[in-house]
Order: C-alpha cells, then sequence, then structure tokens
C-alpha cells in the first residue's frame, strides 16, 4: 500500500521542503519480475518543486505535489519502476513540466514507451532550479549506463544527494541484469559520490536515507564481496 507523504527535510530559512513519497508496483527486466518499494522525493519551496522518479501512483506523486507547480520531472535512470507512471503524472500537472533523464539510458525508455515524446536529456554537469533549490546532475553509470544523481549542495543542513538506484544504504545498486557493470558502478560511487562532504544526507531510490560518511568506510567490503 502506497504510504503517506512524509517530509524528510526542512529548511525554515526559504521555505523549502523534501517530501518522500513510498509507492509499490513492480520491476520488470530480461525476462523478470519484482515487487518493489520505490522512493518518490518532491524537492522545493511552497511555490515550485520538482518531481524526481514518480513511480507507480500517479494519485500518491500528486498528493505529494499539493498544487504547487512543477517544474521538471527528473529521471535519475530508465529502469521501468521508474518511468512506466511519468506520463500518466504529467498529463495530470499543470503547464506540461518537462522530463528529463540521460539519453544514455533511451533503450530502456522506448522498451516501456516506445511511441511518443522522449524525455529530455540530461548533462553530467548540468544545474537545475526549482525555487530556491539549485541541483547538479553527477553521471554515475553502472546500474544502468544512463544513471544519475542529484546533488543539491545547499539543502537542508550539510546537503542532499538523491543517489536512485546507484548506492542505497549498505552498498551500491544491483549490477546483475542487462546494461549493468559492477567495476562501473563502483568507480562512480567512489569518484562521484564518496567524495562529497560527509554530511551529505543520501536519499535513495528504494529503502532508508543514509549519509555518504556512514557508507565511505565501506566501500572496500563491496568490492570483496562483488555486489
Amino acid at each position: 500500500m502506497t504510504q503517506t507523504p512524509e517530509t524528510v527535510v526542512t529548511d525554515p530559512r526559504d521555505g523549502v521542503s523534501v517530501t518522500n513519497c513510498v509507492t509499490e508496483g513492480t520491476f520488470s527486466l530480461d525476462g523478470q519480475t519484482w515487487d518493489v518499494e520505490n522512493n518518490v522525493w518532491v524537492v522545493g519551496n511552497q511555490a515550485e518543486c520538482v518531481v524526481i522518479d514518480p513511480a507507480h501512483d500517479p494519485e500518491a506523486v500528486l498528493a505529494a505535489v499539493d498544487g504547487r507547480t512543477v517544474t521538471h520531472v527528473l529521471l535519475t535512470h530508465g529502469h521501468d519502476d521508474h518511468i512506466k507512471a511519468v506520463r500518466d503524472v504529467v498529463e495530470q500537472l499543470d503547464g506540461n513540466p518537462p522530463v528529463l533523464m540521460s539519453h544514455e539510458d533511451l533503450m530502456l525508455w522506448h522498451a516501456v514507451h516506445p511511441e511518443g515524446t522522449e524525455p529530455e536529456p540530461l548533462h553530467d554537469g548540468q544545474e537545475l532550479t526549482a525555487g530556491t533549490v539549485t541541483f547538479t546532475v553527477l553521471a554515475t553509470p553502472g546500474h544502468s549506463p544512463g544513471s544519475v544523481v542529484f546533488h543539491a549542495p545547499d539543502l537542508g543542513e550539510h546537503g542532499v544527494v538523491f543517489t536512485g538506484d546507484t548506492l542505497f544504504q549498505g552498498g551500491p545498486g544491483a549490477t546483475g541484469r542487462s546494461y549493468s557493470d559492477f567495476p562501473t558502478i563502483i568507480d562512480s560511487i567512489d569518484k562521484r559520490l564518496l567524495t562529497l562532504p560527509e554530511d551529505t544526507l543520501v536519499l535513495p531510490g528504494h529503502g532508508d536515507a543514509t549519509t555518504i560518511g556512514e557508507e565511505k568506510p565501506h566501500l572496500g567490503e563491496w568490492i570483496a564481496r562483488g555486489h
């Protein structure tokens, strides 16, 4: 069952918040299907926000948006649990906000949405703003070729990074399926994420929050276990 949206970060200086909406559905790839719970993140002030990975349940996403203007719909990668509901969500939002995703994952997008408009491309180092929140796109391939994270260094007390399925509490995202590669995700985590300030809050695509500092000491363990 989809859970009630919960505010997980609040910055009273400018009314910015991060709302988490956990939705339920399935993930399918390589002929297999799994039941999953996804974190949908809605980030912004009282007037404007972005939606990151609006998975499974459009009505729940709209409830978390709560009438604000959505400036962008941002996708961390192209796996179907993260993108199946995107068009249904956008159709119900005012202003037809742009959907953005790395075009390195277009093959995954086309597997779900073979016709119609493609997402606009995301690029490494690109900056996006909603209200007073600025996000920097960091390319982190490995879980998929086009996986990215969204880093908001001025959000909250110590900055926030929305990691999709690249980094979770306890290790990297899965790499045992098509288009994924374990050495590549390890390189991305090591060079793009573990170099961020250790107090940076990590908000992943599934599961609980963590910090860069909590995960950094375990890189060698992940390499040794191979996942």
